[in-house]
């Protein structure tokens, strides 16, 4: 059965409550394993901004894709 744009909200806000539940129990100074680092750790706060940047970039993606057929601007 194919995914539905209900159901891909509905997983996405599940991830995102896990997600702030595990930011809520923890420091901004903790540090994780994290294989992409140099060190191979990386801590909260570095996650978090770039969750942040990440989101951004690909509302960005978002932005473009609906601008290319009417033109509009997508500014909130």
């Amino acid at each position: 059965m194919g995914r539905t744009p209900g159901r891909a909200c509905a997983s996405y806000e599940a991830q995102c409550a896990r997600s702030n539940e595990i930011v809520a129990a923890a420091a901004l100074d903790d540090v994780g394993r994290h294989p992409d680092c140099r060190s191979g750790n990386a801590g909260l706060r570095w996650v978090l901004i770039h969750l942040v940047e990440e989101t951004g970039r690909h509302a960005g993606h978002a932005d473009i894709v609906k601008e290319l057929p009417d033109g509009a601007k997508g500014y909130y």
